[in-house]
């Protein structure tokens, strides 16, 4: 008697985990292996015996590391780019903001209102 159902899904886990760190959803990955979310979602608890979300979490901080050695090293070969979004990320570095307006409250009161947002080092040190 032959056997009824799709054929049985292989899951490549290196592959898998590797879906995880670029953030793919729940979805993408299931598309990937053209299955269902809910395959899916048992085969981790059948294959890892934990949760999905909990799997998913373990490799996506895996994901974040391997960016994060990416920046710092487009970072040390000179990206201002990089180096300016580090800073304000990690250094508390800010642009420089001049706002100034001007008016009449009513005919003889002139108000001037003043902001100034500057660089938060540079009022450190």
């Amino acid at each position: 008697m032959a056997k009824r159902g799709p054929k049985p899904i292989k899951i490549k886990w290196k592959e898998f985990d590797k879906l995880c760190a670029m953030q793919c959803t729940l979805s993408e990955i299931a598309a990937w292996f053209e299955c269902s979310e809910d395959t899916i979602e048992r085969r981790v608890k059948k294959s890892k015996k934990m949760k999905f979300a909990d799997y998913y979490a373990q490799k996506k901080e895996k994901g974040f590391v391997a960016l994060r050695r990416l920046q710092w090293q487009k970072a040390k070969k000179g990206s201002n780019i990089m180096l300016i979004w580090l800073g304000k990320q990690w250094l508390d570095q800010r642009d420089k903001k001049d706002i100034e307006h001007s008016g009449y409250i009513n005919d003889h009161e002139k108000v001037v209102v003043e902001e100034v947002v500057v660089n938060q080092q540079d009022e450190k040190g």
